[in-house]
């Protein structure tokens, strides 16, 4: 199977991923040393940029979830 009917390695698609990651939206994740909020992005290392603690926990959605009950 040739690489053009199997959708290979293309040289545009490294670049859309290089735009992904520019345009990637931040994600707020809270330090469970300092409490401090700690944005991130895609590719960011996971860890607190005031106290350096690598435990973060991912803050709760503000949608409202609903659940049916039996």
């Amino acid at each position: 199977m040739s690489t053009q009917q199997y959708g290979g390695y293309n040289a545009n698609t490294s670049e859309a991923q290089q735009q992904v990651d520019i345009n990637a939206r931040t994600v707020h994740y809270k330090c469970g040393d300092c409490d401090q909020d700690v944005p991130l992005k895609r590719g960011e290392p996971i860890r607190c940029k005031q106290c350096g603690h690598r435990v973060l926990y991912k803050q709760r959605t503000n949608r409202m979830v609903q659940f049916e009950a039996r």
